[in-house]
């Protein structure tokens, strides 16, 4: 497929050496997993030493790269190498619980800690609560640049976001999730204890009253104790959350990083990459372009679906004998038909957004699960930089 827009020259981009992190987004089931260990795979054999975190529910990534388990710890992944021996692949999965659990350790005396983890309101929390997957993903990112200043390890971090019914709540969650550890509700459960000793106590305490009274009829009184347990153990944390948050966006603002939106060509998919865009542009968030994933071939343009249904019914008149042609024919009538919906929608997208780099990666006839296949689409992914050069 041909689009009227730049053309997302993949290699150069992996090929940066100033470009330290390289964030995967998009709608969820358009292939951003994939993507994601493709780049980290085709990075590392160009020389890099790369560290994909990825959030996959199916936990293929980790059969792809031979691989027995992926968790919360980057692991190497064997048997890839770059010219001279140079590159490196780790891999691991976001573990969203134990991600929270290592903040708290991390931030609490182990007294407090221990309160904080085994108080059945904080184990809700971080297991479910909306929006905590999208906070751990950038909580982890930070982590991990960290440790990669530390150690002069990884050159280059890969994320896969979480796949949120909006690509928005990436960028979203961590502040409502701030927020909420940092907000009224939360001010209110605390009101008593921050109210004592300045005069105000025992108004405080009496309002505190009425309103746990109407809590625990909605609410019942084992949910409320668990909640003001958790407030008093981590209150003095609020503050190391919200500007956790804070770096890491302002860390996706760095020019060092580069937002990659995977797209199918589809109408909800390309949707969500336009809203996608927008925001990344309005927020000065560096975008490299667009991948367009699982796209029809167009094998034989010359036979137009029109053509090939009409041929399809004069063969069908002669008999049995055709039918087997026939059938084949609106075969690839229905895979026309499928390749002018997905241009004029990939179309509408770069004519609304004229300046995004894209590329195009044509649908597989089966899933990805080895490296030879991560490799596949490796080269696939880059493979416009071929087409370009021939162009001119």
């Amino acid at each position: 497929m041909k689009l009227n827009a730049p053309v997302l020259d993949i290699d150069e981009l992996l090929r940066d050496m100033s470009i330290t992190i390289i964030v995967c987004t998009g709608a969820g089931g358009v292939g951003k997993t994939t993507t994601a260990a493709a780049l980290a795979l085709r990075a590392a054999e160009q020389g890099r030493d790369v560290c994909v975190l990825t959030i996959d529910p199916a936990k293929r990534l980790a059969q792809a790269m031979g691989l027995s388990v992926l968790d919360n710890t980057p692991r190497k992944v064997d048997g890839v190498t770059g010219p001279g021996g140079k590159g490196s692949l780790y891999a691991m999965m976001l573990d969203m619980k134990r991600t929270f659990d290592e903040v708290v350790e991390g931030h609490a005396d182990p007294e407090r800690a221990q309160a904080i983890l085994d108080n059945p309101f904080y184990q809700a929390l971080s297991s479910s609560f909306a929006g905590t997957q999208e906070y751990m993903a950038m909580e982890k990112l930070g982590q991990l640049r960290a440790q990669a200043n530390a150690e002069d390890g990884w050159d280059l971090i890969i994320v896969d976001t979480p796949p949120s019914r909006s690509a928005l709540d990436f960028l979203d969650a961590p502040e409502r999730l701030g927020s909420f550890l940092d907000g009224r509700f939360i001010r209110i459960l605390t009101a008593p204890a921050r109210g004592a000793g300045r005069g105000i106590g025992k108004l405080a305490a009496f309002s505190f009253g009425l309103f746990t009274n109407v809590l625990n009829k909605i609410l019942g009184s084992q949910v409320l104790a668990d909640v003001g347990s958790f407030v008093a153990a981590i209150d003095t944390t609020f503050g190391g959350f919200r500007e956790r948050a804070d770096a890491t966006y302002t860390l996706l603002q760095d020019a060092g990083t580069s937002f990659v939106v995977i797209a199918a060509p589809e109408r909800d998919a390309l949707r969500e990459a336009a809203f996608f865009v927008e925001r990344l542009k309005s927020d000065a968030m560096p975008l490299a372009g667009l991948v367009l994933n699982r796209v029809q071939a167009d094998n034989d343009p010359e036979l137009s679906a029109e053509q090939a249904t009409a041929s399809a019914e004069r063969l069908e008149k002669l008999g049995a004998d055709e039918r087997l042609t026939a059938a084949l024919l609106r075969l690839h009538a229905d895979r026309r038909r499928i390749y002018t919906r997905q241009l004029h929608l990939a179309e509408r997208f770069t004519a609304a957004h004229p300046g995004v780099a894209a590329t195009t990666v044509p649908a597989l006839p089966e899933d990805v699960n080895d490296l030879a296949g991560l490799r596949a689409i490796g080269e696939l992914l880059a493979r416009k930089r071929e087409l370009k050069s021939r162009s001119k």
